[in-house]
């Protein structure tokens, strides 16, 4: 019997006894173990369907294949409907040849039919759940301002955090369906108002709006997992939190994420809690970090170049990771256009690849005239995850370019700003 440090109630107590089960009792155990470790006062009942990063089939997980077998078999189910990070895999828009295929099907994504089948059975919304961005309003798990979640996936959680005001902690994967499972989360870091507060000031100084990717890897790299108040990023992205304001900072908070590990950001007048608490949320002593062009310049330059063949052509472009709103989408198709008339030429050069959402997909292609003229380009749109199309090790021989500094982060494809990215991929050259 484990006696946890934290406080629990009779109920909790009751569950941790058995009493309600065996498959119960580890799930609330380890949720409270991992509490434990973190300094958790008490669990609290979430108020949102959680959001989990393990959506991939992947051989080398028999674990938590057996871990749903055993929630399944108790009659376990999350209180609420969760979603689920995007699928690996799409052949019918992502081309792979037979060995690439051979490689994710029979060695790397061999579970991926079985593990679906699994999600759905202890609670997975629907077959379309499979996004990075779950907040979206067409996917439905949109948390409202305070809201206690337990999610995954760096993106979804400070995009949570910061554009929305909802509260989360970054979770491990399988932790995270646990506590849907349980209802209730530990109570710790960004779950409390303590944890909210700003260690870092991050003084924005550039002459013209920065690059949201370069913006968020410069803060990731610098604060690492702490939480920074942004001042003057406000001046370029206007005084509200319309559609552009949420896509820029969902791939500058992205970046964050990813080249740190940053869960939470506050942008003075604009996100949630700095509209309604201002410099307050900064703690006293802490540390100030001055970005300038020319220190987004440094940042950049930092980056390395993992292809085999520095100079080779590229042959693969994948836009948006995290995946792109419909808005995102509009405007891509319009700048794709403009820079393929700037090539002289109807089609792009290079495959790219646009991901979504499936819902955003569903609605995209439902729009004829937008379809008409993205196939006209010659690009493909689709919802798998670019970063878990990446990971088959026949992918770091390609020369694939993007602007997604996470899928730069964690794969071999090359990093380049959304303009540098349209002329490329219209030209076919670097």
């Amino acid at each position: 019997m484990y006696n946890p440090v934290m406080q629990v109630s009779a109920e909790e107590r009751d569950v941790l006894d058995g009493k309600k089960g065996e498959a119960l009792r580890k799930a609330l155990e380890s949720i409270v173990r991992f509490g434990d470790a973190f300094g958790a006062t008490e669990l609290v009942p979430l108020d949102a369907g959680v959001h989990l990063v393990t959506s991939f089939g992947l051989s080398v997980i028999e674990p938590v294949f057996e871990i749903m077998e055993e929630l399944i078999a108790a009659g376990l189910k999350t209180e609420k409907p969760f979603t689920v990070d995007p699928r690996p895999c799409d052949y019918a828009n992502v081309a792979a040849n037979l060995v690439e295929r051979l490689v994710f099907d029979r060695f790397m994504y061999s579970k991926q039919k079985k593990y679906e089948s699994q999600l759905a059975a202890v609670g997975l919304k629907d077959t379309r759940a499979f996004t990075c961005a779950c907040y979206f309003d067409e996917v439905g798990n949109k948390p409202g301002f305070g809201n206690i979640l337990a999610w995954a996936e760096s993106s979804a959680v400070v995009y949570a955090n910061s554009v929305l005001g909802a509260r989360t902690n970054r979770n491990s994967g399988v932790l995270e369906l646990l506590c849907g499972i349980a209802g209730k989360a530990p109570k710790y870091g960004l779950l409390t108002d303590g944890g909210r507060k700003a260690t870092w000031i991050i003084e924005l100084r550039t002459k013209t709006k920065p690059e949201a990717q370069i913006l968020g890897s410069a803060i990731g790299l610098k604060v690492v997992e702490e939480v920074p108040y942004i001042v003057g990023l406000d001046a370029f992205l206007g005084g509200t939190l319309d559609q552009d304001a949420r896509d820029y900072l969902k791939d500058m908070g992205a970046a964050a994420a990813s080249n740190g590990a940053v869960g939470l950001y506050h942008v003075d007048g604009l996100t949630p809690e700095a509209v309604s608490e201002g410099k307050s949320l900064v703690e006293p002593g802490a540390r100030t970090y001055v970005i300038d062009d020319a220190e987004l310049d440094r940042v950049r330059s930092g980056y390395p170049l993992l292809w085999k063949k520095p100079d080779a052509a590229p042959e693969l472009a994948f836009i948006g990771c995290p995946h792109l709103s419909r808005a995102q989408l509009d405007s891509w198709l319009e700048r794709l256009e403009a820079a393929a008339a700037a090539a002289n030429t109807k089609r792009l050069r290079v495959r790219t690849i646009l991901t979504t959402a499936p819902d955003v997909e569903a609605s995209f292609r439902s729009d004829s005239v937008a379809m008409a003229r993205l196939d006209n380009l010659g690009a493909r749109l689709s919802s798998i995850c670019p970063l878990m199309y990446m990971n088959n090790p026949l992918c770091h021989g390609k020369a694939v370019v993007t602007c997604s500094n996470k899928l730069r982060t964690y794969t071999v494809a090359r990093f380049f700003t959304e303009a540098e990215l349209a002329g490329i991929v219209a030209r076919g050259t670097l």
